[in-house]
């Protein structure tokens, strides 16, 4: 089965290793019986899915989350289910990666026109005026 995140893009799920450890947080005396916090791992550096552009941008964003081998580790324990912290931890991953698959908006350098400038400075004439204006003048 795929895991679908564009729609141009979707992971299989054999490129995803979930593990099972020992949660802190709600869950009583359960919490130290059963392992319900996933660990999700995903081989970024080796996925097919993903074009070098994207797997770069992956590596920057996922920061301490990645390791030196381009495997990212994602750590879900939100839930008292080991069932909604997979989940979690793939939507988590899903996430990443359609950040990484964004391109932002490269801004193109404009100069103002001469006649902008001349507007600004005429604009900073007429207050500087409006200021002097302002001062009372005491002639002795």
């Amino acid at each position: 089965m795929a895991i679908q995140i564009l729609p141009t893009l979707s992971l299989a799920e054999t490129e995803l290793e979930v593990s099972y450890i020992l949660a802190s947080g709600p869950g009583g005396q359960n919490v130290n019986k059963v392992a319900t916090a996933a660990q999700l791992r995903f081989n970024a550096a080796a996925s097919p899915a993903l074009s070098e552009h994207i797997k770069q941008r992956l590596l920057e964003i996922a920061g301490s989350r990645a390791t030196r081998d381009g495997v990212i580790v994602i750590t879900a324990r939100r839930f008292r289910t080991q069932l909604r912290n997979r989940e979690d931890a793939i939507e988590r991953l899903a996430d990443l990666i359609r950040e990484a698959a964004h391109r932002p908006a490269y801004r193109v350098a404009t100069r103002p026109s001469r006649a902008a400038k001349r507007r600004r400075l005429d604009g900073k004439a007429h207050r500087a005026t409006l200021k002097r204006q302002r001062t009372v003048r005491f002639d002795d």
